[in-house]
């Protein structure tokens, strides 16, 4: 099979240059007022969590807390690791560790195999973010949605890199000279995890209040966002368009997500940063498909679909966009499985 690295190029987006350079402009301004709007809400959050301990009121404090925790740290992360979200460098790669130490992906690893998702994105055997089988079932839906089958591949990952034991896919995306990195990154991030366990184990219950369980909360929370950036629609096309989806959503959404719920915007332009997506979404609206309806609706629709081919009914979706070879009626083909694993 051949491959056509995927881009604004490759799905036929056309967009004046001077527009994408004015777009691609970046600046500390935004990612510094984010920052201290995401860390505000960190603060006020875990304060009433504070308030909460020894309450039933404990439960809504920990589940918003938890969602102001994870979902931020992975789009700060995933925005950081493309180099986009600050200007300065040394401030990037700053909150790049940090927002990765809490989204649990040691940051050089996490870069690399994000690099092959834009390259190849949805290419079998290539895009090393494949997070469920294709086409995806109640099963793969539900360890994706928990975070099981992301704690598990993460925390495999994590010890082989830190042995040097590197996967194939791993190879694959990664340029030999920075193997290193990966390897002392893992184990730092090793030693960091193993003394906040420690700490646990000694009687201090803050690690585990303020991070592993808000962590193990805040999955989910953050597969109801991301689950979506690509399902039901198609693997092995170079055309972005075919295989990601943009989301209607709120402003508390998009400040969460940073932006990425125009996720088809993001793809086909890579470059831009995540304040821009808005404008860059109304200068290519009129050449890419509407946004699905919603992040609940979206949500619920693809649960749907996965429980309709699960029990062998037909998987036509009724509202969101699904690639042709998706709809079945009856049993269906495993086209691959998940690259993260």
């Amino acid at each position: 099979m051949s491959f056509v690295a995927t881009n604004a190029a490759s799905s036929g987006i056309k967009l004046d240059r001077k527009v994408i350079k004015q777009l691609g402009k970046r600046s500390d301004r935004p990612g510094l007022i984010w920052l201290v709007q995401w860390v505000a809400m960190l603060v006020s959050t875990g304060y009433l969590l504070h308030l909460s301990l020894g309450t039933w009121w404990v439960i809504p404090a920990m589940f918003a807390y938890a969602t102001v925790l994870v979902v931020p740290a992975y789009s700060v992360s995933h925005e950081t690791a493309h180099g986009t979200a600050f200007r300065t460098r040394w401030l990037n790669e700053l909150v790049f560790y940090i927002s990765s130490l809490i989204y649990l992906e040691e940051p050089y690893h996490r870069r690399y195999s994000h690099t092959s998702h834009h390259t190849y994105t949805y290419h079998v055997g290539k895009d090393g973010q494949i997070p469920f089988a294709l086409p995806m079932c109640f099963s793969d839906w539900l360890r994706d949605m928990t975070n099981t089958s992301y704690y598990g591949y993460y925390a495999k990952l994590l010890i082989k890199n830190a042995l040097g034991r590197f996967s194939n896919m791993t190879l694959q995306y990664t340029p030999e000279g920075e193997l290193p990195k990966l390897k002392w990154g893992a184990r730092l991030f090793l030693l960091i995890y193993t003394g906040l366990a420690a700490l646990v184990i000694a009687g201090y219950m803050w690690p585990l209040i303020c991070f592993v369980i808000p962590r193990i909360i805040g999955g989910p929370v953050m597969s109801y966002f991301t689950i979506l950036q690509h399902a039901e629609l198609a693997e092995n096309s170079p055309s972005i368009v075919d295989s990601t989806r943009s989301v209607r959503t709120t402003w508390l959404a998009r400040f969460l997500y940073m932006n990425m719920n125009n996720h088809l915007e993001h793809h086909l332009y890579p470059q831009v940063p995540f304040y821009s997506l808005p404008a860059l979404n109304e200068a290519i609206e009129d050449q890419i498909p509407e946004p699905d309806p919603g992040l609940w609706r979206t949500n619920l629709e693809v649960l749907s679909v996965v429980v309709r081919r699960s029990l062998g009914k037909n998987t036509k979706t009724a509202s969101i966009r699904q690639a042709p070879h998706m709809i079945t009626n009856g049993s269906y083909t495993r086209l691959a499985e998940r690259t993260m694993q």
